[in-house]
């Protein structure tokens, strides 16, 4: 029968008899049904679509917002003053020993040099605005370096030294030089000063190692983020310490040894509620036991990471559940046939095997550890911590809380290097999920 003679057919029934009319599915109606699903169809994935694009875009938006503000905290200004290290004013006794040297009048060296640069500041308001230009820390860089060479003292060097932080904003565009006086935190005259240095080259911008290699403090250019890092390192160094060996101990108990009976549902209840408390009450049960009741000493790591082992270990136990069970039965029923104790089946056999997706779980549990502020602030880890820590035992802050206190100055110096603390945050955070993501590539197994 030819195309022709089909199509000229008759529509025809499931059992092959003839119709008098067009077929269910051809109806006008059928294809009005057929045209809304296809729509509907369209409309939903048109929908997902801009609920991606407009993840996209607000990620974007929010990645740029920090870079633009935070890149710029990577440098810092200097200028470049003519310094005279008087005898009179660092050695008056003639003494030139360490302690002699910390308890010279540091600021008068500042502001001699200042005024001798600047002749027209000699005046009372000229010489607060011209000593404005300078960070406090050049008094400490300067005593420094007298320390590690005595023989400086009667000579006059040239020295880079830190400028203030509004200097420093308006160097680095973050302030308009154009707007009215009394709109910016830097005067005319100052600005003036501003433009004889850089007309002298006496005026730059240098990779600003301090915010790598300081700790906290009250002004916006000196402040550093290696107390936090340390701190935080020592917190998680705690935190996986005891979450992960508890974990996976318990993780292997319920899945390979414990019966199944009510007490072990109640468990594992309570395990799969505990990953879903607010983080900021593991904070008050450390507040009220660990230093409360056990006395343990306040800030210091030691106790930030007990609290975050608290709140970590739920997660590795579920994680470490999942990984366990996805190992095969064959593979214990082999061991077993073999002659193996279920302990060796476990720890020779299951364990090996379900490691990968144990070391996945605890890395991102470690990495949800590292983002947490709440649980910190409750046990004192939101104090003003100006030295770097040396071990779990000192009093600590951690990137996040420093993040926080940062975030809450209205300095304008430290907006820029809160945005720059998040930006390494943000490289730690996506170091430890690469190295999740690598693990789970790298070891796994597909039965």
């Amino acid at each position: 029968m030819t195309d022709a003679t089909l199509a000229a057919a008759p529509p025809s029934d499931l059992a092959g008899r003839p119709q008098d009319g067009p077929s269910l599915h051809m109806t006008e109606a059928a294809r009005a049904r057929l045209r809304r699903r296809y729509a509907a169809d369209r409309r939903f994935r048109q929908a997902g679509l801009g609920a991606v694009v407009f993840g996209v875009v607000a990620l974007g938006f929010l990645l740029f917002t920090i870079l633009s503000n935070g890149l710029t905290a990577f440098r810092q200004t200097e200028l470049r003053l003519d310094f005279a290290f008087s005898r009179e004013i660092i050695a008056p006794d003639g003494k030139v020993d360490p302690q002699s040297i910390r308890a010279a009048d540091w600021a008068r060296v500042v502001r001699e040099s200042l005024q001798a640069r600047f002749p027209d500041a000699r005046d009372r308001r000229g010489a607060r605005l011209v000593e404005a230009l300078v960070s406090p820390g050049a008094q400490g860089q300067l005593m420094d370096m007298v320390l590690a060479d005595p023989g400086l003292i009667g000579q006059t060097r040239s020295v880079w030294v830190l400028a203030a932080s509004d200097i420093d904003m308006v160097l680095k565009g973050h302030a308009d030089r154009a707007v009215p006086e009394e709109s910016r935190r830097v005067n005319d005259r100052q600005l003036a000063w501003m433009g004889a240095l850089e007309k002298d080259g006496a005026l730059r911008l240098s990779f600003n190692t301090r915010f790598f290699t300081g700790a906290d403090s009250r002004y916006p250019e000196l402040v550093g983020i290696l107390g936090g890092i340390l701190g935080s390192l020592y917190t998680l160094a705690i935190t996986l310490a005891l979450a992960f060996p508890l974990g996976v101990m318990a993780a292997i108990y319920l899945e390979e040894f414990a019966p199944k009976n009510r007490i072990t549902d109640l468990i594992e209840v309570n395990i799969n509620n505990l990953a879903a408390v607010p983080s900021i009450v593991f904070g008050l049960l450390g507040l009220a036991v660990f230093l409360n009741v056990f006395g343990m000493p306040r800030s210091a790591p030691l106790v930030g990471g007990c609290v975050l082992a608290l709140m970590s270990l739920p997660i590795i136990i579920i994680a470490a559940r999942a990984a366990l069970r996805a190992v095969p039965p064959s593979i214990r029923e082999a061991a077993l046939g073999l002659g193996a104790s279920r302990l060796q089946v476990v720890l020779h056999h299951v364990l090996p095997l379900a490691m990968p997706g144990i070391l996945t779980g605890t890395i991102l549990s470690m990495a949800h550890a590292l983002g947490e502020t709440a649980p910190l602030l409750m046990i004192g880890m939101v104090a003003f911590i100006v030295d770097v820590p040396s071990g779990p035992l000192d009093a600590a802050t951690v990137l996040p809380v420093q993040i926080f206190m940062w975030a809450d100055s209205p300095e304008r110096g430290f907006v820029e290097k809160t945005s720059a603390a998040i930006l390494v945050l943000l490289v730690f955070l996506l170091g430890m999920n690469a190295l999740a993501i690598w693990l789970r590539k790298k070891f796994e197994r597909r039965w």
